[in-house]
């Protein structure tokens, strides 16, 4: 049986919905929540549930979690059957997010810029793990344990999915596939052409490259081919969150599958657009099942 191990972020979450009557405020302007509900952030841990519903079987690894929140964490773990045995608690580390959510965006709240600035909060990837699993998805954001752990992946010949690295980075040229989103491409590459930025993924990058554009259409092809296009399902989205994490687990699903690169990204937005139909996104979201099923009606 397929089984992906997973590194990267974990994170306690609380998701507020806008009434449809409200979209994000701007300053001293006011907007009406609906709902609230806990949940869980990271794209290491968003991309576990997904992988779990679609039936692999996955272990988790990565930042150390809060004393007051880690309870709470592997609560909403448990029912996907996740391995979370490497998962750590310690006092006063750990990150914690709030979102706030309307009809088409979410902004997030939090403390990922003193976690990433601060000291090690995060486990250093054991060899084992990589070279029992199927496949890896790596999160870039833990310094040299994420090279670590991609270092160790090209030593034992597993593949890997990375997102959000530049070019030149060592992880994004190693992978499997990388998928690389506005965010990256703004703080990364602002004000410069994307069509040659993305020339440059396929220069130095031996995998499949995607870039997303949120709702718009997302590009994508390996090295020395054309770049092609593919529009998203058009959805009206109840809850944005967790988006491009579930759309990391159908790369991931499609590539064990030995799937062509098209009916990879198509059925990744499919994962992404039935996540973006529930709430809180990843939690309730179909299984493989309701994707197909979702793919099959939205033709």
């Amino acid at each position: 049986m397929d089984k992906v191990y997973l590194y990267g972020m974990i994170s306690m979450s609380t998701v507020y919905v806008l009434d449809d009557d409200f979209l994000f405020p701007r300053p001293n302007e006011y907007a009406e929540i609906a709902k609230s509900v806990s949940s869980i952030g990271g794209e290491a841990a968003n991309s576990a549930i997904m992988l779990s519903k679609l039936g692999i079987k996955t272990k988790l690894d990565g930042n150390w979690l809060s004393k007051k929140n880690a309870e709470k964490i592997r609560n909403i773990l448990k029912p996907f059957h996740i391995d979370i045995i490497r998962l750590k608690t310690k006092q006063n580390y750990g990150t914690e997010e709030i979102v706030i959510t309307d009809k088409s965006t979410r902004t997030v709240f939090g403390n990922y810029a003193s976690f990433h600035n601060g000291e090690k909060q995060w486990n250093t990837p054991q060899e084992t793990d990589i070279q029992n699993a199927t496949f890896v998805s790596l999160d870039p954001y833990f310094k040299n344990e994420s090279l670590l752990a991609a270092e160790l992946c090209v030593q034992n010949q597993k593949p890997y999915v990375t997102l959000d690295c530049r070019y030149d980075d060592f992880i994004a040229q190693n992978a499997e596939a990388v998928i690389i989103s506005h965010e990256l491409r703004d703080q990364a590459y602002g004000g410069e052409n994307m069509v040659e930025i993305f020339q440059n993924y396929q220069k130095y990058c031996k995998g499949l490259i995607i870039f997303t554009f949120g709702s718009d259409e997302l590009w994508y092809a390996r090295s020395g081919q054309h770049i092609n296009k593919f529009k998203p399902y058009v959805i009206k989205p109840v809850d944005t969150t967790g988006a491009g994490d579930s759309f990391r687990s159908g790369i991931i699903y499609g590539l064990l599958k030995s799937w062509d690169d098209r009916s990879i990204v198509d059925f990744a937005s499919a994962v992404s657009a039935c996540v973006c139909l529930t709430f809180p996104h990843t939690l309730n979201a179909p299984g493989l099942d309701g994707v197909l099923k979702f793919m099959e009606e939205n033709k």
